[in-house]
This record gives C-alpha cells, sequence and structure tokens, in this order.
C-alpha cells in the first residue's frame, strides 16, 4: 500500500477540509497488517455500538405501567404507535446530520434518550406518558441508523454481515433477556422513596443510559480520516481498504450533501430493502413486545415468571443470530440465510396457530424469536452494502428502518386484547408476513442477478459517456464497475 501527494477529487467539499489533501492508493494491502486493523476495530467498535444500542432497545421495551396512569382498552397500543411515528421521521435528518457532525451525534442521541427514560420514572398520567414516548422516539430514531453508517464507514462491504451479526443480531436478543432479567429483579427488590414498581425500571435504565451517554463524549470514535484511534498507518490502511472497495476512489473524503444524491438515496434497492425490513417489522416487533403476555396466556404465571419465561427464546435467537450472519459472509450471500430466517419464523407462527397446546406454543415462540433476530440487520446490511456514495450511504441505512418502521406501527396492533388467550389475528398476520418476505426476498435476488449481469456484460458503460471527473465519482451505486452484493 502506498500514500501519494495530492487530491484526486477535487469536488470534494469542506466537510473534511482540515484533513490536509493525500490519496491513499492500494498496491497491496498486507494481510497480516488487515487483520490486525480488524481485530482493533472489532474490539473497539462492536462491544462500544453493542452496549449503546441494547440500552436503547431495553429503554424502549421497558413499558409496564397501564394500571397506574389508568390506561385502558388500546391505550397501551396508542403510547406505542407514537413512539414509532417520531422514531420514523427523525431518522433520515438524523443520519444527515451526523454526516456532517460526526460520530458526536452519536452521544448526544444516547444522553437525550437516557434522560428522556429516567423522567418516565416520574410519570403520573396517560398524557405525560404520550410527551415522553414523543422525545423517545425524536431521541432514539437515530440511533441504529447512526450505528450501521458509521460501522460501514469503517467495514468493507463483505465484512460488514458479521459485524452486524455481533451488534444489531445480538442486541435485541441480549436485551431482551437481560430485560427481562433486570425487569424481574427490580420488581422484586425493596422501592426506593416514590420509585415504585416499573419506575424502578425506568429510573435505574435512565441512569446506565445517561452515564454511556457521557462516556460516549469522551471516546466514541470519528470519522477514519481523523480518529485517534488510528495511527498514521492504520489510517493509510482503513482509508486504502475503503478505496479497494469502492468502484470509484474518494480517500474517505465524504462529498457534498445535495438534495439530487438524497432524494437518488430512495432508488428501487432501497425501496426492497424497507419493504423487506418492514414485514420483517410486522412478524417479529409485535411478538417481542408482547412476548411475555403471550407467555403468560400459556399458564398462569406471574408478571416475574412471564419476564423470566422470555429470557430463554432471547438467548437462543441470540446465538441463531451470529450464527446465521456468519452463513451469510460464508455464502457471499443476504438473501439466502434471510430466507433461513423466514423458515423459521414461518415454522413457529404454524405451531402458534395450529395448536392451543402450551409446549408447542411456547417452542414456537423460539422458532419466531429466532427467524426474527437476524433478518432485519440482513436487510439493513444489503441495503448498507448496495448504497454509494456516502451521502446515499447515510440516507439508505437511515430510510430502511425509518420506513421499516411503519410495520412496527402495524406490529403494535397485532396482539389485542379481545384476540388472547390464542392471538389469532396476530400469529396469522404474522405468518403471512413471513411468506411475503420469502417470495419479495427471491425477486429481489433476481433483480440484483440480472442488473450484475448487464454491468458483466458493458451495458451499463454508457453512463459514463460525456461524464465530468465529478460526475463520475457521484455515481456511486450506478457506476458500471459497482456490482451489487446478492
Amino acid at each position: 500500500m502506498s500514500k501519494k501527494q495530492g487530491s484526486q477529487d477535487g469536488s470534494m467539499t469542506a466537510e473534511s477540509t482540515e484533513i490536509k489533501e493525500e490519496s491513499y492508493v492500494v498496491d497491496d494491502i498486507d494481510p497480516v497488517a488487515e487483520k490486525k486493523l480488524l481485530r482493533k476495530l472489532d474490539f473497539t467498535l462492536l462491544p462500544l455500538f453493542w452496549l449503546i444500542y441494547c440500552t436503547n432497545f431495553i429503554d424502549r421495551t421497558a413499558i409496564g405501567l397501564e394500571k397506574d396512569l389508568g390506561m385502558k382498552g388500546s391505550d397501551f397500543n396508542i403510547a406505542l404507535t407514537v413512539f414509532y411515528i417520531f422514531f420514523m421521521v427523525i431518522e433520515v435528518p438524523s443520519n444527515l446530520a451526523l454526516k456532517h457532525v460526526g460520530s458526536i451525534w452519536v452521544a448526544y442521541l444516547v444522553i437525550i434518550f437516557g434522560a428522556v427514560a429516567l423522567g418516565s420514572a416520574f410519570m403520573k398520567t396517560y398524557g405525560e406518558l404520550i410527551v415522553t414516548r414523543v422525545f423517545l422516539g425524536i431521541a432514539e430514531g437515530g440511533t441504529l441508523a447512526a450505528l450501521v453508517y458509521t460501522l460501514a464507514r469503517f467495514y468493507r462491504r463483505k465484512e460488514l454481515v458479521i459485524r452486524m451479526g455481533f451488534f444489531y443480531g445480538l442486541s435485541p436478543s441480549l436485551a431482551g433477556a437481560f430485560g427481562g432479567l433486570l425487569a424481574s429483579g427490580l420488581l422484586v427488590v425493596d422501592d426506593f422513596g416514590p420509585i415504585k414498581g416499573w419506575r424502578k425500571i425506568f429510573f435505574i435504565e435512565g441512569i446506565i443510559t445517561m452515564g454511556i451517554g457521557i462516556l460516549l463524549l469522551f471516546i466514541i470514535p470519528e470519522d477514519p480520516r481523523k480518529t485517534k484511534l488510528f495511527n498514521e498507518s492504520e489510517r493509510a490502511l482503513a482509508i486504502a481498504r475503503m478505496n479497494a472497495d469502492a468502484a470509484v476512489k474518494t480517500d474517505g473524503i465524504k462529498e457534498k450533501t445535495t438534495f439530487k444524491l438524497v432524494l437518488r438515496s430512495f432508488n428501487a434497492w432501497t425501496i426492497v430493502c424497507a419493504m423487506g425490513y418492514l414485514f420483517t417489522n410486522i412478524s417479529f416487533q409485535g411478538l417481542s413486545l408482547f412476548l411475555p403476555t403471550v407467555i403468560n396466556s400459556l399458564d398462569h404465571f406471574t408478571v416475574v415468571q412471564s419476564q423470566l419465561r422470555t429470557v430463554p427464546c432471547y438467548i437462543v435467537g441470540a446465538v441463531y443470530a451470529v450464527l446465521n450472519c456468519f452463513m451469510s459472509w460464508y455464502l457471499n450471500s443476504r438473501g439466502i440465510s434471510i430466507i433461513g430466517c423466514m423458515v423459521w419464523q414461518t415454522i413457529g407462527y404454524a405451531i402458534a396457530i395450529g395448536t392451543t397446546n402450551p409446549h408447542a406454543r411456547y417452542a414456537g415462540c423460539f422458532f419466531t424469536i429466532m427467524g426474527g433476530t437476524s433478518s432485519a440487520p440482513l436487510f439493513l446490511t444489503w441495503g448498507a452494502d448496495n448504497a454509494a456514495p456516502d451521502t446515499m450511504r447515510a440516507v439508505a441505512t437511515a430510510a430502511i428502518p425509518a420506513i421499516g418502521a411503519i410495520g412496527s406501527i402495524i406490529a403494535v396492533w397485532t396482539y389485542l386484547p379481545f384476540d388472547a388467550p390464542n392471538y389469532h389475528i396476530g400469529n396469522t398476520l404474522n405468518l403471512v408476513a413471513a411468506i411475503f418476505v420469502i417470495g419479495f426476498t427471491v425477486i429481489g435476488m433476481y433483480y440484483l442477478y440480472l442488473e450484475n449481469k448487464k454491468r458483466d456484460s458493458g451495458s451499463r458503460d454508457y453512463r459514463l459517456e460525456g461524464k465530468t471527473k465529478e460526475e463520475i465519482q457521484s455515481l456511486g451505486y450506478k457506476h458500471p464497475n459497482f456490482r451489487y452484493q446478492l
């Protein structure tokens, strides 16, 4: 690997003007040095990002306060719907702010949603719950997209899926398991002052989350060109890796954010991944939100017993999420692994619909959680893999979960009180959603296969004709040398 003076891209803007102009060219990336760099990234970024999203997921699911706030009927569902609406709206603007401000934006988001969670411990009315759900949706909405976009700035396309398995695949499962243990533990310990019952959950989780956010102000790594995580040789290697993985080399410099690029980000493939994410959310989020209620319907358990019985489901789901993402990396295919997830979910929901045996239905919960834990991160990885240039990656990694949040809103209304204890409506809808994702994924893989064949044959070379250097650099995924990840 060599580094030579002079900028390859005169069009790059002031977002990185403080970095001296250098061009990083790949002659031969040293595999030993690259493995060392990957280990450094893995042991720094993955535990940190896992912790961030784990607290995010716990805070979002820690709602068990209907009686104290005088809630009835569909009030609980409305509160969750409000959360997801604001979660959805903030995603893209938040990621564009991250692109401009830098990784410190993540620390601000974590501090804010920790503060909101802490404040939730002092709610006294249903109206106050709605207000906290608004601010929690805004604060948490940008977190997942920010973390995925940041990972995509450090890892190559083929490497991203395994890291997503550890970070996003593990976080919801282990957060669900830890959240169940924490909730059950806090519910049986002594109250402290006015902090009683469910208030203890919000209070403790809010303090933990705010502490993590404050710590992030000092330790979260910046852009590869700026971060203090790297020395000069590591920085050169990191940027050379990005150049080697790109159709057009940019030396890690972010192009100017334009409305044209933002609009182009909502292309066919972003929509495919977003719709897949949406239906995955329908088939998974409803069950994950109401899993204690579903388990309680299998027998007459106490609240603590129901919470504890969710833990094994999430642990199995976490293990499968990592294994499935490894399989996706090994096969070099995101689509095949997504289909595998949905097959497990189909089996799980078929059991839930086809029998009233409590043991069989509890086993079905394991299958559905297994299928749900890695399908969403795979769709998000698939979208990030096939998004370029940098602005489009920022928008796509935000737009996919944003549009996908519509599925979460639908999921909130799938497990309704009048449908207990068998929840035929929710389970049937989730079964249909899982089957739809299988068909949708097959069609998407075929589309990418045909598009890559056209590029191999030179059918897309016309896109370079009459283009300036700046225009070629902004082609991103449209560049004839870009190949879609299947």
